[in-house]
């Protein structure tokens, strides 16, 4: 320690030292420390949030002076924290991931209503509908605010959904009266967290503001790819081996068939392949008589290639055909141009 770092524990009071030594204790406890804003929370709120993250993560409040020297004092990177402490803050360690504690902290915000003099956090709308409310001044008050209201049917009702203050906008005591007097609470009250420092990497919100979804559906998308990738490449994994060895099962019994490999696996598919053979060529024949008795009056087998043409077949029989058109197009452009060949030199001579 420096000389001028011990000059200044020395004038430290003793309260605020044993505070320090109790913020760096709790520091060390903790693989990802964060600052947190507490403005706007109500002192009976902030309990409440504290005994909530009892069990997976530890929130403290103290003076900010107190807070940076904390920091300072562990090191470690932690003192890149002591920029994030400004206004009402809290320090809040956790074991969890720095992913993990953003999550929990916005799954805790709740809804508030606002004060007057306070900046809207988002645009405030009047919802269309019955307000609950009877017919009086009330309604004048909606007017005021800028919102579509009349009396209809006994009650006070609104009659669109109506915008009555941007995001930004200071909230005017009008407005928050009548919010009040329809249950609208327009914020949310919760721990905002600046920033985490966890295994030497520091973390703001942007950083840890994950779509779980969209990022399941990611992953989810990545593995089917590489999983396709292994199979196409026969590269063996244990989640390609299964299908990997019914594709290559498959393959040698086709091979075993056009070769007439006379393998006991393959047997019945050759006789049953002969046999059509054996049927197709017999209806051929015109005179049955020629035909042992067995083999007459057959009729072809099927083949699925006479019944079904896929897709891919269309096309090929499709451009097999533009093809020979074209071909044939050019022999008749050959032909002409031969022809008026043979006419030029007939008039030569």
């Amino acid at each position: 320690m420096s000389a001028e770092s011990e000059r200044k524990t020395e004038t430290i009071p003793e309260w605020k030292r044993e505070e320090i030594d109790a913020l760096v204790e709790t520091l060390g406890q903790y693989e990802s420390v964060g600052i947190v804003d507490l403005t706007g929370i109500p002192s009976q709120q902030l309990q409440d949030m504290r005994r909530d993250l009892y069990g997976t993560a530890e929130l403290r409040v103290s003076r900010n002076t107190l807070l940076a020297r904390a920091l300072e004092e562990v090191d470690d990177g932690f003192e890149q924290l002591t920029e994030y402490i400004s206004g009402h803050v809290g320090i809040i360690g956790t074991n969890d991931n720095p992913f993990g504690l953003y999550q929990q902290l916005e799954a805790s915000k709740t809804s508030a209503p606002i004060n007057a003099g306070e900046v809207a956090p988002n645009d405030i709308v009047i919802p269309e509908g019955d307000t609950g409310v009877d017919p009086g001044p009330f309604v004048g008050e909606l007017q005021s605010v800028g919102a579509n209201a009349r009396i209809q049917e006994g009650s006070i009702q609104v009659l669109e959904d109506s915008h009555v203050l941007d995001a930004g906008e200071v909230v005017s005591a009008d407005l928050a009266n009548v919010l009040s007097e329809l249950g609208i609470e327009p914020k949310e009250v919760g721990l905002d967290l600046r920033a985490v420092f966890s295994e030497g990497v520091l973390f703001e919100p942007e950083d840890l503001a994950l779509d779980i979804e969209e990022y399941t559906r990611d992953v989810e998308t990545a593995a089917a790819r590489a999983r396709n990738l292994a199979l196409n490449a026969s590269f063996p994994t244990a989640q390609t081996l299964p299908a990997q060895l019914g594709k290559a099962s498959g393959e040698a019994k086709n091979l075993a068939i056009y070769a007439a490999i006379e393998d006991e696996a393959v047997m019945p598919d050759l006789v049953s392949k002969a046999d059509g053979q054996v049927r197709a060529l017999a209806a051929q024949i015109d005179d049955q008589e020629a035909l042992p008795e067995e083999l007459r009056d057959l009729e072809a087998p099927e083949t699925e290639s006479s019944d079904e043409t896929t897709e891919d077949e269309t096309e090929d029989v499709d451009e097999a055909d533009e093809a020979e058109e074209a071909d044939a197009a050019d022999e008749d452009e050959d032909e002409d141009d031969d022809g008026d060949a043979g006419a030029a030199l007939g008039d030569m001579f």
